[in-house]
């Protein structure tokens, strides 16, 4: 039973068929979760400033292709209706009509209705549904009254039955009632349009025209058509009758586009010069089917109001997608013409893709690496083996080689090499069906490239550049390991690239080409400067080829010795490329890049953005516009948003720089900065332009210094180090006066230690100089006394010997002889006088010695004058020591005077007494 019921899913699969939209523009989806708003968009509007604004319920919604802005009604009332009209943005809503303006980077709103009370006390419950421009007036249409401004005044009409809308043709407005049939309004009255009264009884959401032709859309009636003076007709397309089933609640006109909106299946866009058309819906690509509201914008795509979220469809662009969301196609690896559609080739298998419809050939189930139209077959390299797809529908094994990575036509003979798991083969026939192994050993080759019938340079699956050499037979000869015999040690990876005739090696971040004769591997000049970095060069034909750098394709085109880098905008591939593996196939012109689900289709390969307006607005952390040159504080946080005048395939992939630094890649439109220093700084905007960085923007700004180095805060360091200063010159003032002060204080005790030292040293000296008088007093006084002593001897021995003399002797001649006698006996004789003169010096030795050094000229007698002076002897008392008289001792000290060049005035004794 198990077993059943795998052959059933299987026979399920392999007959499966898949409903598929084709190739369709890209949509770009916002949920409410994008815009942070409510579900439904009931209206929407471009502004002059390019930006696109959404009636979001309780919210207007702003977007300017970046950013995201969200506002509310003074009264928080729902938003049913947006308009734009020069500079401003006209809304609608309950009881409550007015306008916006953007007042440094916010809007502002004015309200027109509040000041002519026109829905005074809610006596009436009106909501503006829609609002619309004719001849500068602006209206705001309500279920049952209109309000129309023209720029002074409102005037107020009042509709003559319920209308749904009202809608301008031709400078016309008409009014569509509910059930009523139409009416049309010139200004004063409303006139009931009898020629369409086919479609009275229906609800109008539309009323078009294209060039003679009148188209009508009806709520479940689908499209009438009114051509010249022809009555009213249903629309002659198939799709009319869908669309009465599927509920129409927009439409739009455009360029011979017909754009209409239903209920259940979404946006069809019909061509009205072919008449054929496509679906977008919920199945492809829309988030909703409920499209309430259509708007074209300026680069001709259309933006819808889902009824739960919004959808960009891309329209106007060189760029479509082919997408299928089921899951069931896969990762494509390879495509291939095939009838009015496209073989693909994924890792599920092969499939058809015909008239809207995803078919997998039955058995082919399992990796698919490469699709080979030969001859009005495939031959298609399988994780299996090699099989054929003909064009009876028939697919079977032609091989049993394995993973056939590429099949190229043989150069220089006929049949054809493929490369895939177990190495090189060549196919000799048309059928495929006899292959020859070329190298040697069993190893994968992933990539090839024929540099003669015998020679073939290859790369492996994993690592290595080889050169292969056959014999004349194609037998296997020689293999040279490229790589290694270079000495490149780092050869993982290599890409393998022809161009203009000449083979290149992406090895290692550097581009390589081979001169033959060497057998050596070159830099090559050209491609290393412009070519480095990259992830994948994919070859497109003889003049373009592709290059993958971080995640972004570039279309390359050599003009000259110039390469042009035309970047490929991200969303339409970003999170969808296959790693190494992406290919472009030319198919009828257009360009088809593999992709997981699908496939990119390119239109053209000299598709070159416009010039285009790039404006910049910058914000704080509060949400504050900052101007040009404007200064913020430090360590502000500052949110750049870069803003393109283009939403579509226009809008070019910018590049940003600040402050001449490292040029890196905006991925958003936001950039960010925090802890910014302080100075100035410059933002730049570039695009490439031929592989070169173009400025196209800047905007400059400061950043203040932080509040410890503002102005004010400096002038407070100023002074703040000035006080410092002065405090410290003062502490250093009163420091220095205390230092005097002790100074003084020190030199004062030293000056009164020195002056006790010097009175104790005085002191101490008159001490020993009164010692020394003392002393000399003494001697003088010991002299003076040894004298009179001596004085007083002889005096009394010579009156004892008088006595004696008179007692004994009574005979006057005996008595006058012995008295004489006695006299002479008691006189000093002259030894006792020589031994006096020699004590006397000794006891005076040192007073003599200075003397005689001080006064060389003085005899001996002089020097016994000084002594007795010294000795305090007055002259009378000096006469009998000499032996001279009184006039005579006088005189030598007259004498003396002048020999010591004495003053008159000066005392002998007291001079004598101060020679120390």
């Amino acid at each position: 039973m198990k077993t059943l019921s795998l052959y059933i899913i299987l026979i399920f699969f392999c007959t499966l068929k898949i409903s598929s939209q084709g190739i369709l523009p890209f949509v770009n989806n916002f949920s409410k979760q994008d815009y942070n708003g409510d579900n439904q968009i009931w209206s929407l509007t471009q502004g002059e400033d390019n930006a696109m604004y959404f009636a979001n319920n309780s919210f207007l919604i702003r977007f300017d292709g970046v950013k995201w802005e969200k506002y509310t009604l003074p009264n928080k009332s729902i938003i049913r209706s947006v308009f734009s009209f020069e500079k401003r943005i006209y809304t609608g809503s309950y009881n409550e009509f007015g306008y916006w303006e953007r007042i440094e980077g916010k809007m502002h709103y004015i309200s027109l209705s509040e000041p002519n009370n026109f829905f005074d006390n809610n006596s009436k419950s009106e909501e503006i549904w829609k609002i619309f421009e004719l001849n500068s007036k602006i209206y705001f249409q309500s279920f049952n009254e209109l309000f129309i401004y023209d720029q002074k005044t409102i005037q107020k009409k009042e509709f003559p039955f319920q209308i749904s809308y009202c809608f301008v043709v031709d400078n016309q407005i008409f009014a569509a009632t509910v059930r009523k049939g139409i009416y049309n309004f010139d200004g004063v009255n409303f006139e009931k349009e009898e020629t369409y009264n086919v479609i009275d009884n229906n609800i109008i959401y539309g009323i078009e025209k294209d060039e003679n032709q009148y188209y009508f859309f009806t709520q479940k009636s689908g499209v009438f058509v009114k051509k010249n003076e022809k009555a009213l007709m249903p629309w002659k397309h198939a799709l009319n009758e869908k669309l009465k089933t599927q509920i129409i609640i927009s439409a739009k006109i455009f360029e011979n586009k017909m754009l209409i909106g239903t209920a259940f299946n979404g946006l069809y866009v019909v061509d009205l010069k072919t008449d054929e058309y496509y679906n977008v819906n919920r199945n492809n690509s829309l988030r909703n089917n409920s499209v309430l509201n259509i708007y074209v914008d300026k680069e001709k795509n259309f933006w819808l109001g889902l009824d739960n979220g919004i959808s960009h469809v891309v329209q106007n662009s060189p760029y479509k997608i082919f997408l299928d969301n089921s899951g069931h196609l896969g990762t494509v690896y390879s495509i291939a013409k095939y009838n009015d559609g496209y073989l693909l080739g994924s890792n599920h298998g092969v499939f058809k893709a015909l008239k809207n419809q995803l078919e997998l050939i039955p058995n082919s189930q399992g990796q698919v690496w490469n699709i080979s139209a030969i001859n009005n077959k495939f031959i298609i390299g399988h994780n299996e083996g090699t099989f054929k797809f003909s064009a009876n529908n028939q697919y079977e094994k032609v091989s049993n080689l394995v993973g056939g990575w590429n099949l190229k036509e043989n150069k220089f003979s006929d049949g054809y090499i493929q490369s895939n798991y177990i190495g090189l083969y060549k196919f000799y026939d048309s059928d495929f069906k006899v292959s020859k192994k070329l190298n040697e050993k069993m190893k994968p080759v992933s990539d090839f490239v024929q540099l003669s019938a015998s020679k073939i340079l290859f790369t492996d699956g994993y690592r290595g550049l080889y050169k292969l050499e056959l014999n004349s037979d194609d037998t296997f000869k020689k293999i040279t390991n490229l790589t290694e015999k270079n000495n490149i040690k780092n050869d993982y990876g290599i890409m393998l690239f022809e161009y203009k005739g000449t083979e290149l090696f992406y090895i290692n971040n550097q581009w390589f080409f081979l001169d033959q004769v060497e057998e050596k591997l070159k830099l090559h000049e050209a491609f290393n400067q412009q070519f480095k970095d990259i992830q994948e060069i994919i070859p497109i034909n003889e003049n373009a080829f592709m290059i993958n750098r971080e995640g972004t394709l570039y279309i390359i085109n050599q003009y000259k010795d110039m390469f042009n880098w035309t970047p490929i905008p991200t969303q339409y591939y970003k999170g969808k490329l296959i790693n190494n593996k992406t290919k472009v196939f030319a198919i009828d012109g257009k360009y088809l890049v593999n992709m997981d689900d699908g496939f990119l289709q390119i239109d053209s390969l000299n598709y070159n953005f416009q010039n285009q307006k790039i404006k910049i607005e910058a914000y704080d952390s509060n949400n504050k516009l900052v101007h040009k040159e404007e200064a913020i504080p430090f360590k502000e946080q500052l949110s750049f948003y870069v803003i393109s005048e283009y939403f579509g395939s226009k809008k070019a992939i910018l590049y940003y720089s600040l402050d001449d630094e490292k040029i890196i890649e905006m991925t958003t439109g936001l950039i960010e900065f925090k802890n910014l220093s302080s100075g100035l700084h410059k933002v730049k905007i570039f695009t490439i332009e031929k592989g070169n960085y173009i400025e196209i923007e800047g905007f400059n700004f400061s950043v203040l210094n932080p509040w410890y180095l503002s102005v004010w805060m400096k002038v407070l360091y100023v002074l703040l180090f000035g006080f410092i200063l002065f405090l410290y010159y003062k502490w250093n003032k009163i420091k220095y006066v205390q230092k005097l002060k002790l100074k003084e204080e020190e030199l004062r005790h030293k000056n009164e230690i020195s002056k006790l030292e010097i009175q104790a040293e005085n002191k101490l000296k008159i001490q020993e100089y009164e010692k020394h008088i003392l002393e000399n007093q003494v001697k003088s006084k010991a002299n003076e006394l040894a004298s009179k002593s001596l004085s007083i001897v002889k005096q009394s021995e010579l009156i004892e010997s008088i006595q004696k003399i008179l007692d004994s002797e009574t005979s006057s001649a005996n008595l006058k002889s012995k008295i004489n006698k006695a006299i002479k006996i008691n006189s000093i004789n002259k030894n006792e006088w020589k031994s006096f003169e020699n004590n006397l010096l000794k006891s005076n030795e040192d007073f003599v010695k200075k003397l005689s050094h001080q006064y060389h000229n003085l005899t001996s007698k002089d020097i016994k004058l000084c002594i007795y002076l010294k000795m305090n002897l007055s002259s009378k008392e000096i006469a009998p020591l000499m032996n001279i008289g009184y006039r005579g001792v006088e005189l030598h000290r007259y004498r003396l005077r002048k020999k010591m060049n004495l003053d008159p005035s000066e005392n002998l004794n007291v001079f004598m007494n101060n020679i120390l």
